[in-house]
């Protein structure tokens, strides 16, 4: 049941306000003792003339309704405390009935392409790319959640003007039999050697320009050499995205829109968008404002060029509703011209074209840069979290079962949700040993608190208890709050879809894991009496939300840890 709903239906019927503005003003009472939500009445005073606490009095007395417990005046607001019993009893029945489809809704519908994670190929997958990739996830999962069709795109770094270094790099210094025995790290130390080789010598990246068009031209040869690294890299990230549980609909990357360039050129040509400005074709972006580059001054084409194609290209196909750029914040400049241009094409479509910006994973404070060599590598991080978890494992229940499926659930879930539990556009530090503990505002936590539930469940069977799925009559704070927590779900997922922000729902999950415990300190849930079968429904219904809300972050929930 959706209280805060009927709050705005009931504040509706006495004043003048729009409801989605009624919605945006309600709060929540920092003190629980003055109910579970509250409306300002400061907003109506300038224009009614009156005291806001006159307001509020005069709306408290003409509202009724026995989903609350009280509604009154308290100052200047308009204070709803909810009927314990009666929240606690239509959410353990909506919960119960609905499973893993509770908080299922039909915010929109149609098709929402993502463009999230795109690696550079030749290059190992660093901690770099793991933002990318879980925000992306996890926001396609949450997009299906509330009625979209996500279709991800792993829009894979495999054009441009790197790739003319490394053909560079490995003439120079390249060894077919090393490439052959370890791909990823061979290429990986030939494009770092070129970087730090072209520093003293310059005339190195006018040879990687020069290689990168004979491949635009077609040249066999960088043809061949693009080709072999492509297909060792992708077999390289398609291991690490089985680590991390992560698939994707489509791995059309750049090179897949070099032939739908030109068309792009010409209908700019076509629509007397395109002119030249000190060699380059630019499209004007408005005063004061540098002109977009389509074409460079050495006629070679640039990401833009590429975007441009792939936006037309993936309208076409997809005829979506909404278009995600998962891609870092440095990155917001570009998002701006691409949309712009679209727009000057007549494409109003571009206005759902949406850029989701993140931060920067740190390590000691420090960016993390592939050029320069200073990487952390993402399949050993994945690696040392997984080892992590099973020696804590291994010291707290030696004797569980499927021991190595759960410490890989755990290790890998605890990288993910450490990313997620952040605001996306923040930049945070990583440290393993802090994202790998089963105490705090961690993944570890939040899966334990569900294993800890699934275990109250299991011995409850062997009393010959079960959830009792009628009698739901729970009334002490502690059933409450929890009850109340997992009531607010679908709204959680709702603002998470339209904000495109997984740490609603991170944080979310850790605020139900630590009203659960906090219940399961207080509270003998497994003393027989009338009550046991609606407790039990509290613990089932408390798991089905937590495991949900893992799944929409793309977390595994073990039931033994």
């Amino acid at each position: 049941m959706d209280f805060k709903n009927e709050v705005v239906e009931l504040i509706s019927s006495q004043v003048d306000l729009p409801k989605e503005k009624i919605a945006a003003l309600i709060e929540r009472p920092k003190n629980a003792k003055m109910g579970d939500y509250a409306f300002p009445c400061f907003v109506l005073a300038k224009e009614l003339h009156k005291n806001p606490v006159e307001i509020a009095k005069n709306i408290a007395d003409n509202i009724s309704s026995d989903d609350f417990a009280s509604i009154k005046a308290v100052g200047p607001y308009v204070n709803f405390a909810i009927d314990h019993e009666k929240l606690v009893s239509s959410t353990l029945k909506d919960v119960l009935a609905q499973n893993n489809h509770y908080g299922d809704q039909e915010v929109g519908h149609g098709n929402v392409p993502i463009d999230m994670s795109s690696p550079n190929i030749a290059k190992p997958m660093s901690m770099g790319h793991l933002r990318s990739t879980v925000i992306g996830n996890s926001i396609a999962k949450t997009m299906e959640k509330v009625g979209y069709t996500p279709i991800k795109i792993n829009y894979l770094g495999d054009y441009g003007t790197q790739f003319g270094k490394l053909i560079a790099a490995y003439k120079h210094w390249g060894n077919e039999e090393d490439v052959k025995k370890d791909p990823i790290m061979s290429l990986f130390h030939y494009y770092v050697r070129f970087h730090k080789e072209a520093e003293e010598n310059p005339e190195l990246d006018q040879e990687g320009r020069d290689w990168f068009k004979k491949l635009e031209d077609g040249d066999p040869e960088a043809v061949k050499l693009w080709k072999w690294f492509r297909e060792v890299s992708l077999a390289d990230f398609n291991r690490i995205y089985k680590e991390l549980g992560v698939t994707f609909d489509s791995y059309n990357g750049e090179a897949f829109f070099n032939d739908k360039m030109q068309p792009v050129i010409d209908e700019l040509k076509d629509k007397g968008l395109l002119h030249e400005s000190r060699g380059a074709q630019v499209v004007d972006m408005g005063e004061d404002e540098n002109p977009a580059i389509i074409v460079k001054s050495d006629g070679t084409s640039i990401y833009l060029t590429r975007d441009l194609a792939a936006a037309e290209w993936r309208m076409k196909e997809y005829d979506f509703v909404k278009m995600l750029y998962v891609v870092g914040n440095e990155q917001a400049q570009h998002f701006v011209e691409l949309k712009t241009v679209l727009k000057k094409m007549g494409y109003d479509w571009s206005d759902e074209i949406h850029h989701v910006p993140f931060g920067l994973i740190t390590q000691g404070g420090k960016k993390l840069s592939t050029r320069k060599g200073n990487v952390v590598f993402l399949d050993q991080v994945l690696k040392d979290a997984v080892n992590l978890a099973k020696k804590q494992i291994e010291e707290k229940n030696p004797d569980l079962a499927n021991q190595d499926q759960v410490a890989h659930d755990v290790g890998v879930g605890a990288v993910i949700f450490h990313d997620l539990k952040n605001d996306r556009l923040d930049n945070f530090d990583f440290d393993l040993n802090e994202v790998v503990r089963f105490e705090g505002d961690t993944g570890p936590y939040v899966q334990y608190t569900n294993a800890r539930a699934q275990s109250v469940l299991r011995k409850a069977a062997a009393m010959g208890e079960k959830p009792s799925d009628t009698d739901f009559a729970l009334d002490d704070d502690w059933a409450f709050a929890v009850a109340k927590d997992i009531a607010d779900f679908p709204r959680i997922i709702r603002r998470s879809a339209e904000k495109f922000e997984p740490s609603v729902i991170a944080k979310y999950s850790l605020d139900l894991a630590k009203k659960f415990n906090k219940y399961y300190a207080n509270v003998k849930i497994l003393t027989k009496d009338e009550k046991i079968g609606a407790r039990l429904a509290l613990v089932k219904a408390t798991s089905i939300v937590l495991t949900e809300a893992l799944r929409l972050l793309g977390v595994n929930a073990p039931e033994e840890m």
